[in-house]
């Protein structure tokens, strides 16, 4: 039998991204991988791979371990899940601090390949925050046969139930999505999207708000955590960016990074001495050609897992884009 790092290691990645659905949190899905992983070496002596292979040892072990993470925990939702849409994009920008609310997961944690394992589509913020309003036993079935693609009798011995009653589970934990899909969605066209992203960054930039407004589905949802606050359509969307550049002032700066599967950019805004500070991560979902969805990530410590420069210097580096 080969040694225990050597046959666990490949699987981290993967197991970080499991985790992270079931708990929507990258800090404690660091965590309950680093559990799984000791759990995994105190039991190795007693594995048997006539019985499971690694890879389906650990994550019987690994969804274990969230389950029991999960007890009597509150769900992980975004602002949408907690009430309808706001109508007064003036109103009170007050975050709620006490709620834990759904983080996004960089891209960079899983490099290309584990990328495309995770399959980009099952980690977008939309479908995590609908499987958060799931039972933790339903959402562990819906992730082990949907995303990961177990057979009903290997979730029934991870769980300690029937292949009938994981049957029954992933009928109700789809039902409990709303519409929304664990299977995985078709990408958009790269070029496209990254075209919509281009022209959205030189519009924000200019503080273009007619520009912005002309990007974006009639229904676009715009998603503030740890505000509360939400808005859908185009009009509201607007009017908050208007408020937005009034109170902040047009000078900004975009670089791009990945989030979710998604692209997502970091907003950098102009402060009196010229220098721009970090403010904001926004992660998009793309959809015909227009911007349908922007969950906008103020809270430090969400920021903090993208490693990104707290400020950068009031002269720009060419980045190549026009």
């Amino acid at each position: 039998m080969r040694d225990f790092a050597t046959s666990t290691e490949p699987h981290r990645r993967e197991l970080l991204a499991h985790c992270y659905r079931m708990l929507g949190s990258v800090h404690e899905a660091e965590d309950l991988v680093q559990e799984t992983l000791i759990r995994a070496w105190k039991a190795w002596a007693g594995y048997d791979p006539a019985r499971a292979s690694v890879r389906t040892w650990l994550y019987r072990i690994a969804t274990n371990a969230c389950l029991t993470a999960l007890d009597g925990r509150a769900r992980r939702p975004l602002p949408s899940g907690l009430g309808g849409p706001g109508d007064d994009p003036g109103a009170p920008l007050t975050p709620s601090s006490d709620i834990p609310w759904l983080h996004p997961f960089p891209d960079a944690r899983l490099d290309d390949p584990d990328l495309r394992l995770a399959r980009r589509g099952t980690l977008r913020l939309a479908l995590l925050a609908a499987m958060q309003t799931l039972p933790p036993k339903q959402r562990a079935v819906l992730i082990l046969r949907d995303v990961l693609e177990f057979s009903a009798a290997e979730v029934a011995g991870f769980l300690g139930t029937t292949p009938a009653a994981v049957n029954s589970a992933l009928q109700r934990a789809r039902a409990g999505l709303g519409g929304l899909s664990a299977e995985e969605v078709p990408e958009p066209d790269d070029t496209a999207v990254e075209a919509v992203l281009d022209t959205y960054v030189r519009a924000f930039e200019r503080a273009d708000v007619a520009g912005l407004v002309a990007l974006l589905t009639d229904d676009v949802v715009l998603e503030m955590p740890p505000v509360p606050l939400w808005f859908r359509g185009r009009d509201d969307y607007g009017r908050f960016l208007e408020r937005l550049f009034g109170m902040r002032g047009p000078q900004w700066r975009m670089t791009r990074t990945a989030a979710n599967g998604r692209p997502a950019l970091v907003a950098y805004c102009r402060d009196d001495a010229g220098v721009y500070r970090l403010h904001t991560l926004q992660v998009f979902e793309v959809r015909g050609g227009r911007v349908a969805h922007n969950v906008v990530f103020a809270d430090a410590g969400v920021l903090a897992l993208f490693d990104l420069p707290a400020a950068q210097p009031a002269a720009r580096a060419s980045d190549g884009r026009p």
